[in-house]
């Protein structure tokens, strides 16, 4: 099994972290093939900036996408999600949705832990576009950098510890998510300092991403997540003005 990790950030730090960690928890056989952002933000912060990773990850997916058996989209905000389940034919995970719906199966109250106070809004639209915002007990928010830079992470580990030990002593949670490409690997170091469950998405979304493959699930035929087939595209980029055309068989 092949799985194809995207992040759309430009930073090769934060693929390089989100890659370590998929291939530590992947299953035996399967394989992860990472790429990074080749335009855009070092590290997606605005919604414009995440505008324009959208076109970056359609444009990696389609570029990388051949003989892999499922796509995980290591942008924490789950960017263009919606679009690379339309445009392609194997299973397509984000790692926000991963998370939450793995933290929906652990417990009750989810609590959720951000990078970045401007930020908080889109995810808390993602989570509400899910359907769990309910299951939100509360939220927490460290505005530092120091998680997307090489070397010691005690300093920020210790601040993360803080928060989710915040959650579950002021609002009761009993499963907590820390929210970002850049957590990967962080419950494991955390988890022995929070009472509860610590979960992030690259974990959850690897084992996701493999049970889809085993299901092997049909690729919608109709509806919006069908093909879009031909379509009339000027100033596409070449790789996914390829993709169509080896979809449509031209």
């Amino acid at each position: 099994m092949r799985i194809l990790l995207i992040n759309g950030n430009t930073t090769a730090f934060v693929t390089e972290t989100a890659a370590a960690e998929a291939r530590r928890v992947a299953s035996p056989g399967t394989e992860i093939v990472a790429v990074t952002g080749r335009k855009g933000a070092r590290i997606v912060g605005t919604r414009f900036e995440n505008a324009l990773a959208q076109r970056e990850m359609v444009a990696l997916a389609a570029a990388h996408s051949e003989g892999v058996d499922a796509v995980l989209i290591a942008v924490s905000y789950d960017t263009a999600l919606p679009a690379l389940r339309e445009l392609l034919t194997v299973p397509v995970v984000g790692i926000t949705e991963a998370a939450l719906l793995t933290a929906h199966l652990v417990g009750g109250r989810i609590g959720l832990v951000t990078l970045g106070a401007r930020i908080q809004p889109v995810y808390r639209e993602l989570v509400a576009s899910y359907g769990l915002d309910r299951r939100v007990c509360g939220w927490r928010t460290i505005d530092s950098l120091a998680a997307y830079a090489p070397g010691d992470t005690s300093a920020i580990d210790a601040r993360l510890a803080a928060v989710c030990n915040e959650l579950v002593e002021q609002e009761m949670a009993e499963v907590v998510c820390l929210l970002g490409t850049v957590m990967a690997g962080a419950p494991r170091r955390l988890q022995s300092l929070v009472p509860v469950p610590v979960l992030e998405g690259i974990a959850t979304g690897v084992g996701h991403a493999e049970q889809l493959v085993r299901l092997a699930l049909p690729k919608a035929t109709t509806g919006s997540y069908a093909l879009p087939g031909p379509r009339d595209l000027s100033g596409v980029e070449p790789e996914i003005l390829a993709l169509l055309q080896r979809q449509s068989g031209s």
